[in-house]
C-alpha cells in the first residue's frame, strides 16, 4: 500500500503578473497616444502625513509615470478642510486631462470620506468606490472595479480558467474587497458565501472552498488544517507582526500550514498586493477610454 504523497502548492507570484499588466498597460497607453494624441492622466490627492500612504502615494506616481500615464499629485496638509478638498476633487472632475481621481484613504478626522468619495466623477472613481459603481457592479453592468477585487479575479482566471460552478468563499466582508470580491465570483458563476465576524463555524466553511478570499487583517486567521485540498487560496491580508525580535509581514492565513494543503496560494508580500496599484492603472486606461468613446483594452477590465 502506497502512502498518499502530501500536496505542496504552487505560490501564485503576484509580483510576476503585476509586472505583466503593467506591461500590457503601457502597450496599450502607447497605443493610445498614437491614435488619439492623447495619453490618460491619474490625479492622486494625499491628506495629511500618514507614513505608509506617502510610501503608497510614492508607488503609484512611479508606476503611473512608467506606464507612460500623465501623473497629477495633490498633497495637502493634515489640517486641510473638507471644503477646500471637495472643491480641489471639483476642478480634477471638470479637468479634460484628469482620467481617474484617487484620493489615498485614510483622511483626516475632520474630513467626511464617504463625502469625499461621492464627490469623485463615477467615471473617473478609479478606486471603484463611488455608489454608482457600486450598484453597477452589484446589478452586473461595466463599473469601475476595486482594484485589489480586480487583480484576485485576475489570478484566480489565470491560475483556473474559468471559473463557472466552484464554490467560493469570501472571508471578510468590507466594502473595499470582500463585497466587490463576491460580486465577481457571482458574475463568474461562482457558487458564493461570504463569513464575517459573526460566522458560527468558519472552519467548516473554510473546508468547503474550492476558491478562498481572506481578508480580514487578522494574522494567521486560517490555519492550514482547515483548508479543502487543492483549494486555491488568495490571502489579501497584510498585517505586521513581531516574530523573532524583528517586525515582519504577514497574511490572514498561515502560509506554511497551508501550503501543504493547498493546490494554489499567494504569499505575504509577493502576492496579492503587486496586483492593486497595476489595476489601478489598468483602470484608468479603462476610464479613458470610456471617456473617449473608443473600445475597451481586452484584459483590463472585469
Amino acid at each position: 500500500m502506497t502512502m498518499a504523497q502530501p500536496i505542496t502548492a504552487r505560490v501564485i507570484d503576484g509580483r510576476a503578473f503585476a509586472a505583466d499588466l503593467r506591461t500590457r498597460v503601457r502597450d496599450e497607453v502607447a497605443r493610445l497616444a498614437d491614435s488619439t494624441g492623447q495619453t490618460p492622466g491619474l490625479a492622486v490627492v494625499l491628506v495629511g502625513e500618514d507614513a505608509a500612504s506617502h510610501v503608497y502615494v510614492r508607488n503609484k506616481v512611479r508606476q503611473t509615470r512608467e506606464a507612460g500615464m500623465q501623473s497629477h499629485e495633490h498633497q495637502l496638509p493634515a489640517e486641510t478642510s473638507q471644503e477646500d478638498l471637495l472643491a480641489l476633487i471639483a476642478r480634477l472632475n471638470a479637468d479634460p486631462s484628469v482620467h481617474g481621481i484617487l484620493v489615498q484613504l485614510p483622511l483626516p478626522a475632520q474630513i467626511d470620506t464617504h463625502a469625499v468619495i461621492q464627490a469623485i466623477d463615477p467615471a473617473k472613481d478609479v478606486d471603484g468606490f463611488h455608489i454608482n459603481n457600486v450598484g453597477l457592479l452589484g446589478t452586473g453592468q461595466k463599473a469601475l472595479v476595486p482594484c485589489t477585487p480586480l487583480g484576485c479575479l485576475m489570478l484566480l482566471r489565470a491560475e483556473l480558467g474559468s471559473l463557472e460552478g466552484r464554490r467560493a468563499l469570501v472571508v471578510g466582508a468590507s466594502n473595499i474587497v470582500g463585497k466587490p470580491m463576491a460580486q465577481l465570483l457571482l458574475a463568474e458563476k461562482c457558487t458564493v458565501a461570504i463569513a464575517h465576524s459573526r460566522t458560527r463555524d468558519l472552519e467548516a466553511e473554510v473546508r468547503q472552498a474550492e476558491i478562498l478570499i481572506v481578508a480580514t487583517g487578522v494574522p494567521g486567521l486560517i490555519p492550514g488544517h482547515w483548508l479543502r485540498p487543492g483549494a486555491v487560496v488568495l490571502d489579501v491580508g497584510i498585517n505586521r507582526v513581531e516574530r523573532e525580535g524583528k517586525e515582519v509581514l504577514v497574511g490572514d492565513v498561515d502560509f506554511a500550514s497551508a501550503r501543504k494543503v493547498a493546490g494554489a496560494i499567494t504569499p505575504v508580500p509577493g502576492g496579492v498586493g503587486p496586483m492593486t496599484i497595476a489595476c489601478l492603472l489598468a483602470n484608468t486606461v479603462t476610464a479613458f477610454a470610456r471617456a473617449r468613446g473608443l473600445p475597451e483594452p481586452a484584459g483590463l477590465t472585469q
